[in-house]
């Protein structure tokens, strides 16, 4: 065999892992991020510690980042162990910080606890989204480099045809993130006026994605690099699934209102399904129009591909729908414990109803995205997401405690009507309201497409100058560490300089 059939074999014919198992890894990157939160109260206000920008990045990049490379590698088997031991890392830390409390040190706990709950918080953006988004795009930047070395367990690679491999939530969980934070959801007034002109507006926003997806085909074919082909087929990548997402999303909107997303995408998943029980939709996915596999046409080409974005579009419809209810409830404290409860309670739902599915319907398949991948993706997107809002509440009560405790990508505690004015004051320093949110969390979420493109083209370039199968388990931790130290590295100063690739 020749080296790029051998890594195509490496990453095929794989059937992945236990959905415990993954969503336990997912939920380990959110208490990572509220130990973030913790060290950095603790290291400015009881060490007094001061924070440059390259302080800032050092402990971003520590915390966070190399603790998912380990999870994703040489700690893949000891996830609940980890999980454990950061939680009782961050509880330390808490205690620390409310023992050293410098606002309520004589109050008791209940009562500090009475007055919090009415605190009002602000923020340009909603922490829990930006850090689910900088997860996602992590997680799926780590995960495309180190599947090419023996040191990633295969059973996080992305599955065959049926199971669930922690690479394929990456894809389902970067289209649920970015429905979040989507312009119909951020300027509702963006969606008001000419319906032709707010899809006229849509349609020129895809132009640079058919650009990138346009250049990776050709790219890809023209050094011949291997390619997984029952992934997305010949010719489609996933650049193609985004624009066909983006394209249909906005015709769905201007018909229906964006509070009933949720319908739209419940409705997609059910029809979808019943069409690949009922119909040969299913056999065309799996084998072609002649039965036999057949690569001979456009269609059949990328018959992955293409069918596929009918499950995507469902998943974009529910992240629309999850972004609307959080945007909705953020301006109290009480508000998003409800949110955080709300939605942990529909993950919870949809985890009974996968259940369900999997055993009376089908199996999760990321290759047809079916209505047990759909519910997956967005159940395992959900537990993550009310995972860092409840970090988040946590985080904000430290800083309660801590007079001018400054956080980058936190919620800022402002005052409340039934907060004293005087004492509001102070828990909004003005260093915070001018100081500029330096660190790698808001760098990774505004530049989320720079370090995606980034890691895609670093990603190819190791492969080639790089033997992968056959690095050693230390040579391959360096290579990976190395990797995303210098993408992480590029965008955090490229976010210092404001420097913007604006596309639209």
């Amino acid at each position: 065999m020749s080296q790029k059939q051998m890594k195509e074999a490496f990453v095929s014919n794989l059937n992945g892992t236990t959905v415990l198992e993954i969503t336990q890894g997912l939920c380990f990157p959110a208490f990572c991020i509220l130990c973030r939160g913790f060290l950095i109260i603790f290291s400015q206000h009881i060490c007094s510690f001061s924070h440059t920008w390259k302080t800032r990045f050092f402990i971003d990049f520590v915390v966070l980042i190399v603790p998912m490379v380990a999870t994703l590698t040489i700690w893949a088997s000891f996830i609940l162990l980890e999980l454990l031991t950061v939680i009782i890392f961050g509880a330390g830390l808490f205690y620390q910080i409310y023992r050293r409390r410098t606002c309520y040190a004589r109050v008791p706990f209940q009562k500090i606890l009475e007055k919090f709950l009415n605190i009002s918080v602000e923020s340009e953006y909603i922490p829990a989204i930006s850090c689910f988004r900088v997860i996602t795009s992590a997680f799926t930047a780590i995960a495309i480099l180190a599947v090419d070395f023996p040191l990633f367990p295969r059973r996080f690679a992305k599955t065959e045809l049926y199971g669930t491999g922690a690479m394929d939530f990456g894809v389902g969980g970067f289209v649920f993130g970015t429905a979040m934070v989507c312009l119909e959801i951020r300027r509702r007034k963006y969606m008001e006026g000419s319906k032709s002109c707010y899809f006229t507006n849509s349609l020129y926003s895809v132009w640079p994605l058919v650009f990138l997806g346009i250049g990776r085909l050709a790219t890809i074919k023209s050094i011949g690099y291997q390619e997984h082909l029952t992934e997305y087929g010949v010719h489609w990548n996933f650049f193609f699934t985004i624009i066909v997402v983006k394209l249909v999303t906005p015709l769905l909107l201007i018909i229906f209102p964006l509070n009933k997303s949720w319908i739209i995408a419940l409705s997609i998943t059910v029809l979808y399904q019943l069409a690949l029980d009922f119909t040969p939709l299913k056999t065309l996915i799996l084998y072609g129009t002649d039965g036999n596999g057949t690569r001979v046409g456009l269609l059949n080409a990328n018959r992955e591909g293409i069918i596929s974005t009918l499950g995507y579009v469902a998943i974009h419809m529910a992240g629309v729908q999850t972004g609307l209810y959080v945007h909705k409830n953020r301006s109290h404290i009480k508000g998003l414990i409800k949110v955080a409860c709300c939605l942990l309670l529909a993950a919870i739902s949809l985890f009974i109803s996968l259940y369900v599915v999997q055993v009376n319907v089908e199996a999760v398949s990321r290759r047809m995205a079916n209505l047990a991948f759909c519910i997956w993706i967005v159940a395992s997107s959900l537990i993550l997401l009310s995972s860092l809002l409840l970090g988040d509440v946590i985080l904000s009560f430290a800083k309660f405690l801590i007079k001018g405790a400054l956080v980058p990508c936190s919620w800022k505690l402002i005052q409340s009507p039934v907060t004293n004015k005087k004492h509001s004051e102070s828990l909004v320093p003005e260093t915070e309201r001018r100081e500029p949110s330096l660190c790698l969390i808001t760098a990774l979420n505004r530049k989320q497409l720079i370090f995606f493109l980034l890691s895609n083209i670093t990603t190819g370039l190791i492969n080639l100058m790089v033997d992968t199968l056959h690095s050693s388990t230390l040579w391959a931790l360096f290579v990976v560490n190395l990797y995303m130290f210098s993408n992480c590295f590029i965008v955090y100063v490229l976010y210092l300089q404001d420097k913007t690739i604006k596309f639209w």
